[in-house]
Formats: C-alpha cells, structure tokens, sequence
C-alpha cells in the first residue's frame, strides 16, 4: 500500500485550511451575486456539522445520506459527516420515493440531508417504511409535517455558536483516528438486475484518487477555478469536480442549476470543468449552427482555421514535436478565430474533464483545435471512479488515456478489461456474492471489452454488460424498464436502448390479441398488422400507456419515444436466446433504422413511423 501524506479525506481539507485559509474554496450565488467561502470557514462549517452529528448520537461507521442537488451544503454537509468518522451515502436528488427508500433502507442510515421541500415530500411519501431515519436535515427552512419533523442544517450546526476549543480538539482527534481502509462513502450503483448495488470506497481508495489524479493531470493549481453542475451524487464529479480542487487549494463555485451552465460560465469565468458528452455535443453544434450562419468569407475562414488546428494538434500533441512554422499559422487564427470562441466560455478554460460515457472523436478533436482541450478518462463507481485519463502529454483521439500510477490494466481470454489499484473499491456493502464475481487476485472486472495499445493507451471497444450508459453519462439498467412494460396488458415485448444517446427509446411487440380486440371495439379498420401498428388510434393508445408507465421512474429512466414492431421477437428470427432472453445486438442491427429514427427529430412525440 502506497503511504500517502494523509489517511483520510477530511484531513486534506483540514491541512488547506491552514495552507489556504483566506482564500475562496466554495462559490455560489445569492441574492443575485456570487459570494465566497474561504477554506478557513469551509473547515469551521464542517466541524460544526460534525459537532451536530455527535450530539445527535452518530458515531464513527454510522451512515448518514445526502438527498440533494449541488449546493455549498451539499460539501459543508459530506466533510461534515466524515469529520464524524461517519460514512456518506450520496443520493441522486432525481431519484424517486422507491428508489430513496431502497437505499436508505440498505444502507440503514440514520440520517438524511436534504435540500428542500420537494425532497422532503419523497420522504413523506416513505415515511413509514424507512424505520432507520431518525432525523431529517434540511439546507432550506420550511415547515414538515408534525408527525415527521425535519430541522434545518443551521439549527444541526449551531451556526450561532462558535466551537470551542474542546469541541474542535475532540473531532479532529475523531479525524486523526480514522483508518485509511474504513469506508468512506456508499455509493448506489444499479446493476443489469436493476437492484442497486452499494459501493463501498475507503478513505485511502478516494486519497488515491485525488492524489494520483491530481498528478497525472499536471496542470492544476491554486488559480483554478472549477464550475460544478454534474450531480455531486455521481462519483465523477464529487472526486474530480470537488475533491481535487480541494486537494490543489482550487475554488468550486456551483451553477444554479443546469439551465443556467451557459449564463454562469461568462459570470463564473472557470478554468476547468467536470462535464459528460452530452454537453460537449450541444456546445459543439451551437458553434457549428452559428457558423452556418456567417458570410461565404467567413465561413471558409473558419473551415481553413479548423485544417490548420488539426495539423497542429497532431504535431504538437499527438507526435509531441515542435510545431514551427505551423505554430505562428496556428496563432494567427487562433486570435481571428478560436479566441472567440473561447471568449463565449468565459476565456479561461484550460480543460474539460469528460467521464461517464464514449466522447465522439470528432468533437474531442474539434475542442483540442479551438483551444479548449478535453482530458478524455475512464473507471466506474468501483474504481473511485478514474482509473485513466488522456492528458496534455498523453493523448490519443478515441482511446480513454493511459493508466494512473499505481495502477494496472491487462485484458482477460475474452477481450474484458481488468483494473489493478488502490483506487479499486473494497466491495459490494453487504453483497458478498457479487463482490467475489468482480473481484479476483485484486483485480477487479469491469464488463467492458477493451484493447491496450503498445504505447499503453486504453480503449474500450465495447460493453460486456447490458448497462446503458446514456450521453448525459446516467448508468441505467433496461430490464426493469422492460419489465414494467411488459407488465401492461398491450404490451407483450420491450427492448430499450439509449446507449451514448441523449434519450431512452424503446421497441415495443403489441399483445396482438388483446390489439386486436382493441381495434374491433373502436371500430379500427386496417388491412395488416403493418398497418395496424402505424394507425393513428393505436399509436395515441400505447402513448398513454407509456406514460403511465414512465410516471414510475426518474425523469432519466423514462422513454421519450417508441415504435411498435409488427412480429414477435423469437429464437427463431434470432432476437431471443434459447433462455428467451433479448439479444440486443441482433435486435438493434435488425432494427437499426427504425431506433435511429426516434432520434432524429428531438420533439416530445413518442412514435415515428
């Protein structure tokens, strides 16, 4: 085991506190303006927190869950409980009431934060089958119902009341005695089996993270400043978006919300950004909308600077030589062209971080050419979650980056990618079974099929595992969606598919016999099943149906758009194993026009014929 300068997360902080004291760690707007918080005040309002959590009874090993969106509450509250020794169960705040319960009740945790009344009314909804919950916390002040009491993190803190000498010296003993192998966060992961599955990250597996993360990228310092959007609840950005920048004496400032990235940027002005493909594809076709836009001229202008930037990219980056003559013509329309662009983001950006999901090589290049690079990574939840990251030493288009110190990749007799490393997790939280199927020898198995070239670079060809892993980078398991749909009485088959698209779609095999009644009922006439599938009347039936089904999920997990296929799927036809189990492969070759064309259009309708 690698010995580290710190044992636990709460100790970086506690050490920048003094390095840093004065200068802004966390950024956020009110009342129309962004305000500051030093490490200093960072550090005090974790340890208040803690002070709270104590006096509430919660002891070292307790867990205690976080149901919110991002806000300085959101990271005042996670130091806070890890100053306590305690374990921090992070909770999607787009998750639903059944899916709260599931992990609240797995996890046992005693209490919860959560940011507001919307929250606070999934939990209403549970209350009386989550029995661990002993308080509710909540950033916003309102009232709770009598019979389910919520205090707000002020009153939890004693905002009011400095620490006293005594309370400070009595947690960070609590500080100083946590193991670098006790656990540090749960983190809910849903397998292909759709039930959760609780990652288990110590404090020496997330140090890991942060301090070889932090090093492979070389570029980050105490002048950066990070804009943070992703959900903190993904492990992506509460390690790369939140953790490091602590760790390197950066300052986080939080977007008000999605919806208002753009606008924030030019307020905010960020060095670097945390993000998933999704949002470099809407920022890549809003550039290219507005150059479709310009003058014959300018237009030319532009596709001749983006040749050249290519050229100078593979030279200076790709090939690591010296670029000549090639950098002058670079620079020449780099300050016509590119720094224009760049002005548009707030014209500091000195990388993007992408993670959760395939980037499309095009549009990394295209991000490298106009100046704002994008450090292309991979891992999962299990690995803490980045494992390896293309840097600006080490790039190639296409492939997830070479490995971080430490840390080892080798491909198993079936192409599958196998991890090595401290930042590999310490298990499944009380799934001993599953945790002996990923593990073995310390090497964990990802279920993604991948190749390693000779210059160490990884590259994942594919995915071994049925997982859908969305552009907006959501982890999400098809087979209860597909379940549930078939559980409709005109429903017979489902297939879902979303896989590095920004949407759900879904193939749907009609109960024909119940369709048919159907169509006799309302007087439906039709010459085929071909033709029946496609009537008007039908399609606005299994849109409700739909609907109503997507009411049970998250707004990620719902299906945007469907087509009705007129033949059952069977093993004959090939779309079914002998076990009637979907072959998605098949099923999506088979029917690869029909699902790319629900993507065509990106209106609400549900049906594309």
């Amino acid at each position: 085991m690698e010995k580290w300068p710190f044992k636990s997360v709460p100790q970086i902080l506690k050490h920048n506190a003094e390095k840093f004291s004065d200068k802004p760690a966390l950024g956020y707007k009110k009342g129309g303006k962004f305000v500051d918080v030093t490490f200093a005040r960072f550090y005090e309002l974790a340890l208040m927190v803690a002070r709270g959590l104590r006096k509430l009874g919660i002891k070292p090993g307790d867990r205690v869950a976080i149901l919110s969106e991002n806000r300085p509450g959101w990271v005042i509250a996670d130091m806070g409980i890890l100053s306590a020794g305690a374990i921090t169960v992070p909770i999607y705040a787009t998750n639903t009431p059944e899916q709260v319960k599931y992990v609240l009740n797995h996890s046992e945790s005693k209490v919860i934060f959560i940011s507001n009344r919307f929250q606070y009314e999934k939990l209403l909804e549970i209350k009386d089958e989550i029995p661990h919950i002993e308080h509710i916390i909540s950033f916003d002040r309102f009232l709770g119902d009598k019979a389910f009491p919520v205090n707000t993190h002020l009153q939890l803190a004693e905002i009011s009341v400095p620490l006293s000498d005594d309370e400070k010296k009595e947690i960070e003993e609590v500080i100083e005695s946590i193991d670098p192998e006790d656990v540090a966060t749960l983190i809910y992961t849903s397998g292909t089996t759709g039930v959760p599955k609780g990652v288990m990250l110590t404090h020496y597996n997330l140090v890991s993270e942060i301090i070889l993360g932090a090093r492979k990228v070389d570029m980050l310092g105490p002048d950066d400043i990070f804009l943070s959007f992703l959900p903190l609840s993904h492990a992506l950005e509460r390690s790369v978006g939140y953790y490091i920048p602590i760790y390197v004496g950066a300052q986080v400032v939080f977007a008000e919300s999605i919806d208002k990235v753009p606008e924030n940027i030019l307020e905010v002005r960020p060095t670097c950004m945390v993000s998933v493909p999704r949002l470099f594809e809407k920022m890549y076709s809003r550039i290219y909308e507005n150059v479709h836009a310009m003058s014959g001229l300018k237009k030319t202008l532009f596709h001749k600077a983006i040749e050249v930037g290519k050229q100078y990219v593979e030279k200076k980056y790709l090939k690591g030589e010296n670029p000549g003559f090639l950098g002058f013509k670079y620079k020449i329309y780099d300050k016509l062209i590119f720094s224009k662009i760049r002005e548009r983001f707030g014209g500091r950006i000195k990388s993007f971080v992408s993670g959760g999901a395939p980037l499309d090589k095009t549009i990394n290049e295209f991000f490298w050419v106009i100046g704002m690079p994008i450090l292309e990574g991979y891992g999962l939840t299990e690995t803490s979650p980045g494992i390896c990251i293309n840097t600006l030493k080490q790039v190639r288009f296409g492939s997830v980056g070479t490995m971080f110190e430490h840390c080892y990749a080798k491909l198993a007799e079936d192409g599958e990618l196998l991890l090595k490393g401290p930042v590999i997790m310490k298990g499944y939280y009380k799934n001993e079974e599953a945790t002996k199927e990923v593990l073995e020898d310390g090497w964990f198995k990802t279920g993604d099929i991948g190749k390693i070239d000779e210059n160490g670079f990884v590259y994942i060809v594919d995915r071994k595992k049925e997982l859908i892993i969305t552009a907006g980078g959501k982890n999400i398991a098809p087979q209860p969606i597909e379940n549930e749909l078939k559980l409709d009485k005109y429903i017979s088959q489902a297939f879902v598919y979303g896989d590095k698209k920004p949407y759900l779609v879904a193939l749907l095999v009609p109960n024909f016999e119940r369709l048919v009644e159907y169509a006799k009922e309302h007087h439906i006439e039709y010459f085929d099943m071909n033709d029946l599938v496609a009537h008007e009347k039908i399609l606005k039936l299994y849109q409700e149906r739909v609907g109503e089904i997507n009411k049970k999920f998250a707004k990620f997990e719902t299906i945007k758009k469907f087509s009705l296929v007129p033949v059952d799927f069977t093993i004959e036809g090939g779309e079914l194993t002998p076990t009637l189990k979907l072959k998605r492969r098949v099923i999506y070759e088979k029917y690869k026009d029909k699902i790319e064309c629900l993507y065509e259009d990106n209106g609400d309708c549900f049906t594309c014929t």
